[in-house]
């Protein structure tokens, strides 16, 4: 038995990598599709990602003359490494996380920052001075929105333990205790609040639209990646993919735990497909009204308008929330489910 643990634990990591690609590319592709219908156009058909990921993998890599190839070529592979190794601490459906008893909430936050950094550190090696400079964008944008998504998330942690819940801080927990069962209006209120600023930092964490400015194509030619192609470009596209997924799998987690086991009694293979396409669902929800809605009814940030709107109003709405939280439990009208 001890000896299949580290197997077990292998092919739960190859399995959600791949999990984690391919529903990537999926989303990006309903993305692309909603974002078009929006418009009045037809748009791409859904598998464009999976072609254009074909593609760019039967190109060469560039590797620009004046780049520390070392780190051009490694911050890829990071960035992906990383966007994966998010998935192995998140709950799908009612299946639990691969490294669930290693890590917590706290830790997925410092592995968000990981791909934004790889992609700082590819950009600044690649001696381009475009990308140099959407290097520097990209950690301005960074430094914006961290500060509203720690404060929704150690909000609903905080809530959870003033309700004497144990082990807050697990995302496993989060699942599976909603906030919303043991708040009272002012809590309802608050983790309203908490969702809009969730929903405004997604995009900011994707760099889409109206966040894409490390790379703004009209303004640096490419920005961040404008050095980048062939398999590396692949690998920053995957990156990116499953970073949508796992995104996206938080903000379920935090805002929208339920299975539909929990309210019907489905038992074995059943139940569990039953709540990963329920799970599906959520994520898609989440994707739209997050990623593709903001990004067709918004033009880009300038940067410096960006912080502005990350620091002050969508961290004002984050502080409004956690505070009408600490009121909640404050109030004593939460009721331990």
């Amino acid at each position: 038995m001890i000896g299949m643990v580290p197997i077990t634990a292998v092919i739960g990591c190859i399995g959600i990598a791949v999990y984690g690609i391919l529903f990537g590319l999926v989303l990006q592709g309903v993305d692309r599709k909603c974002a078009a219908r929006m418009q009045a156009r037809y748009g791409p058909p859904l598998h464009q990602p999976f072609i254009d990921i074909a593609k760019l993998f039967c190109k060469d890599n560039i590797i620009p003359k004046n780049a520390v190839t070392s780190v051009f070529n490694a911050a890829p592979v990071i960035a992906l490494a990383a966007s994966v190794t998010i998935l192995l601490y998140l709950p799908i459906g009612s299946i639990a996380p691969v490294l669930g008893g290693w890590g917590d909430i706290i830790l997925v936050l410092y592995l968000l920052t990981v791909p934004g950094l790889a992609m700082v550190a590819g950009g600044l090696a690649s001696g381009s001075p475009y990308a140099t400079v959407g290097s520097q964008r990209e950690m301005v944008t960074m430094i914006a929105y961290e500060m509203p998504l720690a404060i929704a998330v150690i909000a609903i942690a905080w809530r959870l333990y003033a309700a004497g819940v144990t082990d807050p801080f697990s995302l496993v927990t989060i699942a599976q205790t909603p906030v919303w069962s043991i708040v009272g209006i002012p809590g309802i209120i608050g983790m309203l609040l908490l969702m809009v600023a969730m929903a405004w930092v997604t995009p900011a964490e994707l760099s889409r639209v109206p966040c894409d400015t490390p790379e703004a194509e009209t303004e640096l030619c490419g920005g961040i990646l404008v050095e980048y192609s062939g398999k590396n470009l692949a690998l920053f596209t995957l990156s990116g993919a499953v970073k949508t997924v796992a995104m996206a799998t938080l903000a379920v987690v935090l805002f929208l735990p339920w299975n539909i086991t929990w309210f019907v009694p489905l038992a074995g293979a059943a139940g569990i497909i039953a709540d990963l396409v329920f799970f599906a669902v959520k994520v898609l929800l989440v994707v739209f009204f997050s990623v593709s809605l903001i990004r067709v009814g918004m033009a880009r940030f300038r940067i410096n308008h960006l912080v502005t709107f990350y620091w002050g109003y969508i961290t004002l709405i984050g502080f409004a929330g956690m505070i009408l939280l600490v009121l909640d439990a404050m109030l004593g009208m939460g009721v331990v489910a």
